[in-house]
């Protein structure tokens, strides 16, 4: 199957998209220098009437085998795609530090909410956040089709606005179970709109790293809430500073919001061509306009719904194309799969309670401890931005897994040989061999977690096509979180019942068994454009072809460096 891009263009619509449209220069984020570029892209001309008498050339549709005529992939891409992606990843910096920053806040929380927490109203506390984010993440693509990107976005702000008031004031264990419900809902809508938007703004090239830019944010987060965490520790009431500055991020992101475009995606699929060139526009400034305008038939094409009814039988339309096309049922199975991996991993047990952890081992500062955690997954998630559009989430995936399954299996052993004392509890201390071992096993595993697992599976929407998206995406983002919720649910419950030990390993267990189910079901993405996946998945996993693909686009570029070289 060969999906590679034809070089020269062969059809437009010369009445769906205007050639001469100037995009809007008020934007903060466009250079001078790039908006001169794209002005005088703008200005060259071009009798579309000529090129090929301006008709569709059905060989080249995207149903066709001959490939896509998107050449204006091959040009440069804005600088400016890079500050709209901080921008709008905002959402993951606040997904972030509300699910860091309650392990620091539940060693010092004490009896501030009328009486001394146990291990179980931990659970409770941590489980409403993950239940709060399902629901969330279960209407964010309905809402996301109906209200559109942006304006859940706002929407999941101005949640977590409330969510944090809700917790500053709590004075009651269920006041403040009800404030960690509702800032749940809006990072679980923060935790689906957010890739969505970014995967739908983002040229195929760099579409891994864009939403890494989302992922990056979200370990950002984290190391600010457990920063935030350390320097409250030992403050009267810190615990109300640690959840409310989530106030802060929220904020900024309402504010920031103004300057964002919409999805040019969206924008087609509602017939608002003019602004979906001029977004278009301003990420590729130096494309000639009749690229731009190849580019948004063939967004038009993915987007097309011919389907007109209520809004009742749309639903089960939609219902039906996503799980009776074989295409964009493999592509669920593939989210769903990744989405509950990444949860069942156990890594978010870490972050809920790592300090607990820390405590329990020995650590006499297990926040400050904490915090090695959060940074290493900063770190490691910077170099999975470096690395995945290279490398590609096939080859991170497996590699990262294995580490993961080896780090599990160390730390289980670790917890087996630590001391206790006569009463059954740890009593090792943090010079101790095996809690250094425990430490270092941990670093270790969310090393590899960063680098892996913890990015892929938020590149889902580029595996559904736009019919679907909204509902795919939010399916997945379900699983994300209805697996959360049992490993916030349980933790604790386990370390008690089965023991640290078996508790690790189980982890590990279900980590070996994704690495099976990725080897033979997890294809490679890396440079294939949105519309060019659903052909991808179309008879199977394609798990062969993709490798094939890659390998042959590997060997262009080798070539093409050559010929750069052989002329210089």
């Amino acid at each position: 199957m060969d999906l590679g891009r034809q070089k020269s263009p062969s059809f437009v619509d010369n009445e769906a998209f205007p050639h001469d449209v100037q995009s809007s220069h008020e934007n903060p984020f466009e250079t001078p220098l790039e908006l001169e570029s794209r002005e005088k892209a703008s200005k060259k001309s071009v009798d579309v009437a000529n090129v090929d008498e301006g008709v569709i050339n059905p060989e080249l549709s995207l149903s066709g085998h001959h490939g896509f005529n998107d050449t204006v992939e091959c040009q440069p891409v804005s600088k400016r795609i890079w500050a709209l992606a901080a921008s709008a990843g905002i959402g993951g910096l606040l997904f972030g530090y509300d699910t860091g920053v309650i392990s620091g806040a539940l060693v010092v929380i004490g009896n501030s909410l009328g009486k001394t927490i146990t291990d179980g109203d931990k659970e409770y506390i941590t489980s409403s956040t993950s239940l709060g984010a399902l629901i969330g993440g279960i209407t964010a693509g309905a809402l996301a089709d109906f209200l559109g990107r942006k304006p859940v976005i706002a929407i999941a702000s101005i949640i977590v606005i409330i969510g944090s008031i809700v917790q500053v004031t709590a004075h009651s264990l269920w006041h403040m179970i009800g404030g960690r419900f509702v800032i749940g809902i809006g990072v679980g809508l923060a935790s689906l709109i957010v890739p969505l938007y970014l995967s739908e703004l983002a040229p195929s090239k760099i579409r891994g790293r864009l939403v890494i830019v989302y992922v990056f944010l979200i370990t950002l987060g984290q190391v600010i809430a457990y920063g935030i965490d350390t320097a409250f520790e030992h403050v009267k009431h810190g615990w109300r500073w640690m959840v409310g500055l989530a106030i802060v991020p929220a904020f900024f992101q309402l504010v920031i919001l103004v300057w964002l475009p919409e999805s040019p995606r969206l924008l087609i699929k509602k017939e608002k061509a003019e602004k979906a060139y001029n977004t278009l526009a301003s990420i590729y400034p130096t494309a000639h306009p009749y690229e731009i305008q190849t580019k948004l038939h063939l967004i038009q094409e993915g987007v097309r719904d011919p389907f007109s009814g209520t809004r009742l039988q749309k639903v089960m339309k939609t219902l039906k194309e996503l799980y009776f096309v074989p295409s964009n049922f493999r592509a669920l199975i593939l989210a769903c799969s990744l989405q509950a991996l990444q949860q069942l991993s156990g890594f978010n047990s870490l972050m809920y309670f790592s300090s607990t952890i820390f405590q329990t081992v020995g650590f006499d500062n297990p926040t400050a401890t904490g915090l090695i955690i959060a940074g290493t997954n900063f770190v490691f998630t910077i170099a999975a931005f470096s690395v995945i559009d290279r490398f590609g989430r096939r080859l991170l995936l497996l590699v990262t897994l294995l580490g993961m399954i080896a780090a599990l299996i160390v730390c289980a052993v670790a917890f087996h040989f630590l001391p206790r004392d006569k009463n059954g509890n740890f009593s090792a201390g943090q010079s101790n061999p095996w809690a250094i071992v425990i430490l270092i096993s941990m670093i270790v595993y969310v090393a590899s977690y960063a680098s892996g697992l913890g990015n892929l599976p938020w590149q889902q929407s580029e595996l559904f096509p736009m019919s679907v998206r909204g509902l795919g995406t939010g399916m997945a983002t379900a699983v994300n979180w209805a697996s959360n919720l049992a490993i916030g649910a349980t933790f604790l419950t386990l370390m008690n019942k089965i023991t640290p030990t078996g508790t690790f390993a189980l982890y590990g267990g279900l980590c070996a068994a994704g690495w099976v189910m990725s080897y033979f079901c997890y294809p490679e993405f890396a440079d294939y454009t949105i519309e060019e996946i659903s052909i991808l998945l179309k008879d199977g996993f394609g798990v062969k072809e993709s490798m094939e693909h890659l390998r042959r686009v590997r060997q262009e570029h080798a070539w093409s460096r050559e010929d750069n070289q052989t002329k210089a």
